[in-house]
């Protein structure tokens, strides 16, 4: 208890020093004290710099890392190292489920500018441009291309094969409607059909294909909760137990039977919410 008391002390001693401008900030606050700025304005000074800090800290520190710092402060109360352990080995847990999030929300955002690429690049054939010249303006304004922006558009301003840019441009995470865009510009280079007419039913297809995954995504947000509320019982269980006094960190870290129950609760939970995870997945992707 005494090493890993010792151990919190000095790191919180330092977060105090880094989120207060460092070992030098008295120095800087003399300065402002009597360079005419006075107290006032040395505190306000200080606060701002505190926010400043705190912003920052904010903007660095992923959602994963407090899993650790949860763990640090769970094993300092409860005066085992077991909790830092748990906490440790959640952080790559919860970074991997992070990315996962961040790549879906890209994958979204790609295909919502894919659809917007359509609907432009229709209204531009409309007014009367020619294809490469509408695709040029559309990918402009949209970013449905996404990083082969610049293959697709040299295809396009320089006569290349641009169905065959913007089916290279497809296998993006997101851009899967760029095949179809790519199979409504070949027929109408080589057959002369309609392109506007082909990018409307594709624009059509595309946002019907979203508004049904926004729906599915809406019904199963009752699991989604259902797995929100399972991880957080034995959180409540624990804030109920210190509540009426029964001590329970020190009875789940160093007793026998805690710790058998932490074991086979912490498993248990672990398993539920695999499970109603995998469920909810298993929907998202039929």
């Amino acid at each position: 208890m005494g090493g890993m008391s010792w151990g919190a002390a000095v790191m919180a001693l330092g977060a105090v020093v880094c989120l207060t401008g460092g070992p030098n900030s008295g120095a800087r606050r003399t300065q402002l004290l009597f360079a005419g700025g006075g107290a006032v304005r040395a505190g306000a000074a200080d606060w701002r710099q505190l926010a400043g800090a705190l912003k920052r800290l904010r903007g660095r520190l992923r959602a994963e890392w407090w899993a650790a710092a949860v763990g640090l402060v769970l094993g300092v109360l409860g005066s085992s190292v077991l909790p830092v352990v748990a906490g440790a080995i959640g952080v790559p847990l919860l970074r991997r489920a992070r990315l996962v999030r961040e790549a879906r929300r890209a994958r979204e955002r790609r295909g919502d500018a894919v659809i917007a690429l359509c609907g432009a690049l229709a209204g531009e054939v409309r007014a009367g441009r020619q294809p490469g010249e509408a695709l040029l303006r559309a990918a402009r304004d949209s970013g449905g291309l996404g990083e082969a922006q610049a293959v697709v558009l040299a295809a396009a301003r320089f006569g290349g094969d641009v169905p065959g840019a913007l089916a290279v441009a497809a296998r993006q995470p997101g851009a899967e409607g760029l095949s179809g865009l790519a199979a409504c510009w070949r027929v109408a280079v080589d057959q002369g059909a309609g392109l506007a007419a082909g990018l409307d039913r594709l624009e059509g297809a595309l946002r019907a294909e979203r508004d049904q995954r926004a729906d599915l995504r809406a019904q199963l947000a009752g699991a989604r909760s259902t797995v929100a509320m399972l991880a957080g019982l034995p959180v409540l269980g624990l804030l109920l137990g210190a509540a009426m006094g029964a001590d329970p960190l020190r009875v789940l870290l160093h007793t026998g039977a805690g710790f058998g129950c932490l074991v086979v609760g912490g498993s248990l939970e672990g398993l539920g919410m695999w499970w109603a995870m995998r469920i909810v997945r298993g929907a998202e992707a039929t």
